[in-house]
């Protein structure tokens, strides 16, 4: 790095995780515009949303330990170039089914963007004080980005089209690749070993049936079909596991497991995620079709959120000084059950946006510690796939929190209105007579603010969990280490 600026380096490795966070979350505000003009099913919605999440996270441990064989740098170019190309599709797909496949292609790309940046700031900033401080940029990025999402896209709606909110990856991927190979030191394993196709294929054929399994219980409930999903994704999981466990140079380092930092690391980041990004999908929706707010209205009223995000994770270096990671996890993430629940118990306009501040804040302050903790526990030759799993983390939870809690939402929401969709609901009183119209629309709202405040709910007993068990095992762990240190 003699020859390269190491701040211009991080700046170009925070482009394409500002991309990935913000693809995350940028359709829940653009999702109202969306349905109206593709009328997709609930099912299809879903689907709209997740097909990138589940894509991304199914490949990412593939792709994490390509990137340690073929070379980070590379692999970030590679996957920058396919994310463009992905985005221009998703920006003119005419039907719902289209835009899924360009969501699906978007998370294939991204799949091979994150484990690069993140493995990459451990080769260019070696020394953990430096490292400490590139990790909290690059999580104020990821934080930050997931909650401007709905602010982009909000700004972009008021003005464009929906497709415009893929179409702005474009000219962010043209400069990564026009400043990338000469900014970005290259880094591989020197011994990687053979790369195990086998494997891949596993890992792949376990996590799809399972997210199958998991959206189709979530859309009819449970069925025969759903069950045979579950039991072929459980079975597959099973042979990669034991297969890791025999290969001399594995896929995917179970040993890494064994670290106790580094495990529950990657747990909290999950469920942090899973809460955050749930809120995310509902909340634009609840600002817009509820409230009455215009895109750009409901994005300025988030806006809070997503500085608070960036704020929670460029403070974390700096309270680390008086606090130990572990109680500032703790602390992280008790602020963004509190978030939760003001939503859950309060609600409007204000409830909201201070909750979404506390949730967005507290997220990001956790998990800038937890991500320095994944890269000081995983060993320099294994960066790549020490990255690959902690971002499959970050993009399982998203995915799990837009199935679960979206799901949850929008089955109080057809329970108590027997419509599928809040925008199909609204639109089906269009053409009612005004008196049972504005009945159907006021009915509508209340239904889907009581599903919201129940999966807000949730999240904030779901992070309440992880606040108490996160503290108490990573205090456990640094103890331990203090005890008998482990090299690495």
């Amino acid at each position: 790095m003699s020859r390269r600026s190491p701040a211009i380096a991080l700046a170009a490795l925070v482009l394409p995780v500002l991309l990935i966070s913000i693809d995350m979350t940028v359709l829940g505000a653009a999702l109202p515009v969306l349905a109206e003009d593709l009328d997709p099913g609930a099912a299809e919605q879903l689907w709209i949303v997740d097909a990138y999440s589940f894509v991304l996270a199914g490949l990412l441990v593939t792709m994490g330990t390509l990137g340690d064989r073929v070379g980070r740098r590379r692999l970030l170019m590679w996957g920058a170039a396919a994310f463009g190309i992905a985005s221009v599709l998703a920006a003119f797909a005419p039907t719902a089914g289209t835009l899924v496949v360009a969501r699906a292609l978007l998370g294939l790309g991204g799949a091979t963007l994150m484990p690069s940046t993140f493995s990459l700031i451990k080769t260019t900033f070696p020394e953990p004080g430096r490292r400490a401080t590139a990790v909290a940029v690059w999580s104020a990025a990821f934080s930050g980005g997931a909650a401007a999402g709905p602010v982009v896209a909000g700004v972009l709606l008021e003005h464009f089209w929906w497709g415009s909110v893929f179409l702005i990856n474009v000219p962010v991927i043209v400069l990564l690749l026009a400043v990338g190979p000469f900014v970005l030191p290259e880094s591989r394993d020197p011994h990687p070993g053979p790369f195990d196709l086998a494997s891949a294929a596993l890992s792949l054929v376990a996590m799809f049936p399972l997210v199958s399994a998991l959206k189709t219980v979530a859309t009819e409930g449970p069925t025969v079909g759903a069950a045979l999903s579950a039991v072929v994704g459980v079975v597959a999981g099973t042979l990669f596991v034991r297969r890791q466990r025999r290969l001399a140079h594995p896929l995917l380092d179970l040993g890494l497991f064994s670290r106790p930092s580094f495990s529950v690391s990657v747990t909290t980041n999950l469920l942090g995620v899973f809460a955050l990004v749930g809120l995310l999908l509902l909340l634009p929706q609840y600002l817009q079709s509820v409230l009455g707010y215009s895109p750009l209205e409901a994005a300025l009223w988030m806006l809070p959120g997503s500085v608070a995000g960036v704020t929670g994770a460029l403070l974390a270096t700096r309270m680390a000084r008086r606090l130990t990671p572990p109680a500032l996890v703790g602390l992280g993430l008790g602020s963004a059950a509190t978030g939760l629940a003001l939503v859950a118990v309060l609600g409007g306009l204000a409830g909201v946006v201070v909750g979404f501040a506390l949730l967005g804040a507290g997220v990001a302050l956790s998990e800038a510690l937890t991500n320095d903790l994944i890269l000081a526990a995983a060993p320099a030759d294994r960066a790549g796939a020490a990255s690959a799993i902690s971002e499959t983390g970050y993009e399982l939870g998203g995915a799990l929190g837009t199935a679960v809690l979206g799901s949850l939402a929008a089955a109080v929401f057809t329970a108590r209105t027997g419509q599928e969709t809040l925008g199909g609901a609204i639109a089906h009183a269009g053409a009612l007579e005004p008196g049972a119209g504005d009945a159907l629309v006021t009915a509508s709202r209340e239904a889907f603010v009581v599903g919201m405040q129940g999966a807000a709910a949730l999240g904030a007993a779901v992070l309440t969990l992880t606040a108490l068990g996160a503290w108490r095992l990573l205090q456990r762990a640094a103890a331990s280490a203090e005890r008998e240190p482990v090299g690495v």
